[in-house]
């Protein structure tokens, strides 16, 4: 049996590809649910156990899927790929998910002499600091906490970052579009405070990433230190030309 579909040039395997995303992307597919085996597939749409090995196959390596030898292929859950410069909200949104926050603290600190001058400003600047847990869903991925001028940008201690992008927020409200980031990335462990936060074992992996983001005028406007779980995201470096 051919691997093309019986009324269009398509391939069969993408057919079977694009009706399994439609249905994780229409949400009656989550992440952790089953997905149709091989055997089920190939009855399904006609095909040769082989072209439905394949379509499987093709979505395993594109993430969409886990294959877990011995008890089936599960939708897997979705991974942040930092290939450009996108706030947690596009991220989500690009995995047909919607992306929630839970704000722990925000404030006003003025001892971050450090992060200061990494924005430009003078030591003892007053910042804005705010704590967010970001989740996908009812699975919290991260624990992230950002600062930015108070000065500049104090109205943001009352914008809705609980269901709003902080890039969103900036563009909209401050005419600020950001451009790109200066990323130091390396790994720890969850302290206790992560770990309740996050809901993980303490001592558990997590990819730690500092980030020095700027404006499409060059200014130095946001920084944030971000702890995510490090089995949900991948980094991609792509080379264009």
């Amino acid at each position: 049996m051919n691997m093309r579909g019986r009324n269009s040039g398509e391939p069969a395997y993408r057919r079977i590809q694009r009706t399994i995303r439609r249905r994780i992307e229409s949400g009656h597919l989550r992440p952790g649910d089953i997905v149709d085996s091989e055997r089920e597939l190939a009855r399904t749409h006609r095909v040769s156990l082989m072209t439905a090995r394949h379509a499987l196959a093709d979505l395993a390596r594109e993430g969409m899927v886990e294959r877990r030898h011995g008890a089936g292929t599960f939708v897997a859950p979705p991974k942040i790929h930092f290939n450009k410069l996108m706030s947690y909200t596009e991220q989500m949104a690009a995995r047909s998910l919607t992306a929630n926050s839970r704000i722990v603290s925000s404030g006003v600190v003025n001892r971050e002499q450090e992060i200061a001058a990494r924005l430009g400003l003078p030591p003892m600047s007053r910042l804005v600091r705010v704590e967010r847990v970001r989740s996908a869903g009812d699975e919290p991925f991260a624990h992230e906490v950002c600062y930015l001028s108070a000065d500049e940008y104090h109205g943001l201690m009352d914008a809705p970052l609980e269901r709003t992008s902080l890039f969103v927020t900036l563009e909209r409200e401050y005419g600020v579009e950001l451009a790109y980031a200066d990323e130091e990335i390396d790994a720890t462990d969850a302290d206790q405070k992560i770990a309740e936060l996050l809901a993980l074992p303490r001592g558990t992996p997590l990819l730690r990433i500092r980030q020095l983001i700027f404006s499409t005028k060059g200014r130095a406007t946001v920084y944030v230190l971000g702890l995510y779980r490090s089995g949900r995201h991948t980094l991609m470096i792509r080379r264009f030309r």
